[in-house]
């Protein structure tokens, strides 16, 4: 989307900083920008309607639910956001991560939605968001790419006309290859062309040249047409289908699978479920919570990176900043709010931000919108949802999730850093089979490797006369017994045995281990009759030492003159020239 009057990138990164964004383009508001923004909702309402209902589905809830989720985001974020690109509402990476641990209760998906808000707003008041930066990106690409294979493998079974597949993946593979013969040819043939139409029209909006003013009306009319229809293809499927089903109904033959009957009306304004009837009893808060487990930490945390990773995308293309802890704040208020009218954990969405951006929307006020549309079709057109076929449904999850699945990583990080392909494919085959294992094992490899390189800093060691040793990166309490074994070994080893000469210029931080270690190492090479010099220590890390105190700690300014004085003190006039040998524990990468 063009840069719009009133999004002004650097005028508005001033007043991120305030509670309310939106007092920062209200008072620029224009006729223009309520044109823009109109355009942009009702695209993303078109867009947003027909995947709220399909998401319910992949969340294992009534299709109700996916209403409910999609309108109060849009009302929040439009006061509390700072991308005016973003829309948040279900998607299907969070319905995912909600089947995984709701049990396709409504109660506790709500609670869930409750409880993720009250972690997003913590966070966001202790400014706790730089705690998404330890997630990696292989992590990320990995837990999304095996969710779009998921989530897409999820929807066969809807196109086929399968009934009572289970939902555990490799069980679900097998079942449906197993029950392939049971296929309904009515929803299998409407699936497929749904499937068709909808990548036809995504191509065709992508290879839409731009229409000039110059050009005569007819072509600009044209170009409009298309461009509409391309835009807004889930709703247009969708409503082709429904005419289909419905043709059908009329007709006394129904070979299609329908979702069936929605309850009419808006959701009622209630506190959150905070206990659940059962058959044999009440379930009481801390055992919902206990159920839930792992997933008040997973669902909260990928909702934010989904958000944020969005937001700053767009953000970056379309030439503006956003404050990602005031992203925390939105997406925790908006959680919360969610809960008291039965919605489910929400985030940013992908594809409906693009379908905003492309739309030439200007502020934030489009998602007004967008809520506005879901409201409506809430209270009207609930009863014509009845005919839409399941097979359309699904068509539009498979056609929205089949473009995150990034093949090109594998070959990316192969040819860049091959040590990242380990948590890449960690997370990518472990969320198979629990999504929560694969985020948690992805996230502890990225971790393993990362303190395995702070342990293990490439130490270079230079030969001469005197041993010239330069560790490459700062010295942290994992890492001083690798420092003294490369330095004992290398001193003790040579033949005579050489004083050491220690260069710090890459160290900027030491802590109490290190100058531990550092001690007995000065010992130990004394026991032999050498020396131990520092040289080039950064102000911090000479604070430290001489704090320390520690005995025959000599120290010089620069190389040379440690050179110097250490050729004069083991005997040899001048110093012979170095040679390097490094001495690095990192795997080959």
């Amino acid at each position: 989307g063009a840069a719009m009057p009133g999004a002004g990138g650097g005028r508005r990164c001033g007043g991120v900083r305030e509670a309310l964004p939106a007092l920062r383009w209200l008072p620029r508001y224009s006729l223009r920008c309520l044109q823009l923004d109109l355009v942009a909702g009702l695209s993303v309402g078109l867009t947003a309607v027909p995947q709220a209902l399909a998401y319910a589905e992949v969340a294992g809830l009534p299709p109700q639910y996916g209403l409910y989720s999609s309108f109060v985001g849009c009302f929040v974020y439009c006061l509390l956001g700072t991308a005016k690109d973003v829309t948040l509402g279900p998607t299907a990476i969070m319905s995912l991560l909600v089947s995984s641990y709701t049990f396709h209760e409504p109660a506790y998906a709500v609670l869930l939605a409750f409880l993720s808000g009250c972690v997003q707003l913590a966070m966001a008041l202790l400014r706790l968001g730089f705690l998404l930066d330890f997630i990696s990106c292989p992590v990320i690409k990995g837990f999304t790419s095996a969710a779009s294979v998921t989530i897409s493998f999820n929807q066969v079974k809807n196109i086929l006309g399968l009934q009572g597949i289970p939902r555990q993946f490799f069980l679900q593979v097998y079942e449906t290859l197993r029950r392939i013969g049971e296929t309904r040819a009515g929803d299998a043939v409407l699936g497929l062309a749904c499937l068709a139409a909808l990548a036809g029209l995504r191509a065709m909006k992508s290879r839409l040249p731009r229409a000039a003013r110059a050009e005569p009306l007819a072509a600009r009319v044209s170009y409009l047409i298309v461009w509409t229809s391309a835009t807004a293809r889930n709703a247009l499927v969708v409503l082709f289908a429904g005419l289909v089903a419905y043709s059908f109904q009329v007709m006394g033959s129904q070979p299609l699978t329908l979702t069936g009957s929605i309850p009419r009306g808006l959701p009622a304004l209630r506190l959150p479920p905070f206990s659940m009837a059962a058959p044999n009893g009440t379930v009481p808060f801390s055992t919902m919570v206990e159920d839930m487990g792992v997933g008040l930490a997973v669902v909260p945390l990928m909702g934010l990176l989904e958000t944020i990773a969005i937001a700053k995308a767009f953000a970056s293309q379309n030439d503006y900043r956003i404050d990602p802890n005031q992203e925390l704040l939105a997406m925790g208020c908006a959680n919360i709010l969610g809960s008291f009218v039965s919605s489910y954990p929400i985030t940013g969405s992908f594809g409906r931000t693009a379908v905003n951006a492309q739309s030439g929307v200007c502020t934030p006020a489009g998602g007004l919108v967008t809520g506005t549309l879901v409201l409506l079709s809430l209270a009207y057109l609930t009863s014509l949802f009845y005919y839409i076929p399941k097979a359309a449904l699904a068509a539009v999850i498979i056609s929205a999730v089949v473009p995150i699945f990034d093949a090109g990583i594998f070959r990316t990080l192969w040819r860049v850093k091959r040590l990242d392909l380990v948590p890449l494919c960690v997370t990518f085959l472990l969320c198979f089979w629990e999504v929560q294992y694969g985020i948690v094992a992805g996230v502890l490899v990225s971790g393993i490797l990362l303190f395995y390189s702070i342990a293990r800093p490439p130490v270079e060691v230079l030969e001469g006369d005197v041993l010239l040793v330069q560790p490459g990166s700062s010295l942290h309490f994992p890492a001083i017994e690798h420092l003294r074994d490369a330095v004992c070994s290398h001193a003790l080893a040579a033949s005579p045995p050489r004083s050491v000469i220690l260069d710090c210029r890459h160290i900027n931080s030491i802590d109490y281990t290190v100058v531990v270690g550092l001690a007995e190492l000065l010992q130990d090479l004394r026991k032999h009759g050498l020396s131990l010099a520092f040289c080039s220590l950064q102000d911090p890390v000479l604070q430290v030492l001489l704090s320390a105190d520690l005995e025959g700690f000599q120290h010089f300014p620069s190389r040379e003159e440690a050179e110097r004085c250490g050729g004069a003190e083991s005997g040899g006039g001048e110093a012979a020239p170095f040679t390097s040998t490094s001495e690095s524990s990192l795997p080959p990468t």
